[in-house]
């Protein structure tokens, strides 16, 4: 199976779901990410939620903004489903699509539903190798509106070693306390080999938020920066010119 491909299962999605709480500062990175939202002029009238998983981070633009119109992207199907299911309240002003962005043709399909307000994206990209990673920036890019932002919320690479060792400790240890509060017999070892020998690791290609702030700048977006940062998760993103 392609590394990516274990996305598709619905044990894997079911599993990522019941233990994001682990995730550090995950309302947080979620904050940043509207807090950046809401410096625009204008309200956010239509946005894209591209890998989106559940649709965790369009529900939040939906929060603030309750009339925008969205776009759900992901090529998991089991995920879009949650999506759609979580997001029912809002049915007559959202389409999901299951669509493969690792493919360049996802983006015409995208562009005859008009352009975007923001774009926003949460733990997805990170599994496209380098050279599609930027291209799929720079096919963002084309789908937002002059003074659109694209914001990021990622699973990044760290120089430092001792970053990855307490990124994982941290996330195990959470993952742990979940297990234990749910009546969960392991062991803290038990969880830490399961998570160091998951299914869906090598699916992971982490790149530097540097580098991938540096693509961005390259591709035009301006007000480029790593807005937030902890361990190996970082929100970042940039504007497209008005």
């Amino acid at each position: 199976m392609i590394t990516d491909e274990v996305w598709k299962l619905p044990a894997i999605v079911n599993r990522f779901l019941s233990y994001r709480s682990a995730i550090p500062l995950a309302q947080e990175q979620i904050g940043v990410m509207m807090s950046i939202l809401k410096t625009r002029e204008q309200s956010v009238e239509s946005f894209l939620d591209l890998g989106c998983g559940d649709g965790i981070l369009g529900a939040a633009v939906l929060g603030e903004y309750p009339s925008a119109r969205g776009v759900f992207v992901d090529f998991s199907a089991p995920m879009l489903e949650q999506a759609r299911e979580g997001l029912k309240e809002y049915a007559d002003q959202l389409a999901f699509e299951n669509l493969d962005y690792g493919d360049p043709a996802w983006v015409d399909r995208i562009k005859s539903k008009g352009l975007f307000d923001a774009v926003v994206s949460g733990f997805s990209i990170h599994h496209q190798l380098d050279d599609r990673k930027r291209e799929v920036y720079a096919e963002i890019y084309s789908l937002l509106k002059p003074g659109g932002w694209f914001i990021n919320v990622e699973h990044v690479s760290s120089a430092a070693q001792l970053n990855v060792d307490l990124f994982e400790s941290h996330y195990t240890s959470a993952r742990y306390a979940i297990e234990k509060q749910n009546g969960g017999t392991r062991t803290l070892q038990e969880v830490e080999h399961e998570y160091k020998n998951r299914p869906d690791k090598d699916a992971n290609i982490l790149a530097p938020t540097e580098l991938q702030c540096d693509w961005l700048g390259g591709i035009g977006y301006e007000e480029v920066d790593c807005y937030f940062r902890i361990y190996e998760l970082a929100v970042f993103g940039g504007r497209k010119p008005k």
